[in-house]
């Protein structure tokens, strides 16, 4: 069954604390200390801006970006004045979630509606995890990233996920951060199983479907990924998601219509 919590952090107005879910005196108007839960939660930020810090890694969530966090991953939270703050819960006993780490999601229109809808309790959908998953873009089959351990890998990594656009070689980036190309390559293949350039491709992939979601068109996203090429971006597309982006997006609008949501202005399949 899914627990709903809204919260104000104005208002401090949280739903009647449950024995696995922080009280009022552990949530503050400003955030929360770091806690682990024992279901799956979902977070969406309809209005405002909070930071939820999981495993190291900062997660700015807004309307257009959520966070799933699988029951037991340490996380804490700092609110944002008057933001306002939705938590769908699953019992992890239950219900199987696509991510082992906390992970983002885009929050497009058609979900935003969604979300919003099951606030004022206007739409019915299934508690069920895996079909929340499915229609908030959480069942998008992202590409996994193991993220390198390494000071200088881990380096690289952070600017990588902030701008996967980012065009600068591992020979350049061993050079600022004062090591040699060859180590910071056997770093990431050390540290994470995949080559350089593969990671890399991952990240770049994994964020052009947050872009094909808002209904940019193919070039477009190319582009804004760090693809040279569009039929380069098409290629890689189709080797690690089966299918090229115009058939994900075509999915996604197959996906909207079924659930009766709608899809963002201007979503068009682009090319294929």
């Amino acid at each position: 069954m899914t627990r709903r919590a809204i919260r104000t952090a104005q208002s401090e107005q949280l739903a009647p604390p449950r024995p696995e879910q922080p009280d009022d005196d552990f949530i503050a108007a400003g955030g929360h200390p770091t806690h682990v839960h024992d279901f799956h939660q979902f977070l969406y930020v309809p209005l405002g801006r909070i930071v939820v810090t999981a495993s190291g890694t900062d997660h700015a969530l807004s309307p257009t970006v959520a966070l799933w966090l699988p029951a037991g991953v340490p996380h804490s939270a700092r609110f944002d004045p008057d933001s306002l703050v939705i938590s769908e819960s699953f019992d992890a006993a239950l219900h199987h979630l696509p991510y082992e780490e906390a992970s983002v999601v885009h929050v497009g229109e058609a979900q935003r509606l969604l979300l919003l809808a099951r606030t004022r309790g206007g739409q019915a959908v299934p508690d069920d995890a895996k079909v929340f998953a499915e229609l908030t873009g959480a069942g998008e089959g992202r590409l996994p990233l193991p993220r390198p351990t390494g000071e200088a890998a881990r380096a690289v990594a952070r600017a990588l996920l902030r701008d996967p656009a980012d065009q600068r070689t591992a020979e350049q980036w061993a050079a600022g951060l004062y090591t040699s190309s060859t180590s910071l390559r056997r770093a990431f293949r050390t540290e994470t199983g995949l080559a350089f350039s593969d990671w890399r491709t991952r990240v770049r992939l994994n964020r052009s479907l947050e872009l094909l979601a808002e209904g940019h068109r193919v070039g477009i996203v190319a582009t804004r990924v760090g693809f040279v090429s569009t039929n380069g971006f098409i290629l890689a597309f189709r080797r690690h998601f089966d299918r090229t982006p115009g058939a994900y997006v075509r999915e996604r609008l197959h996906r909207a219509a079924r659930y009766g949501l709608t899809a963002p202005a201007g979503q068009l399949p682009g090319r294929r």
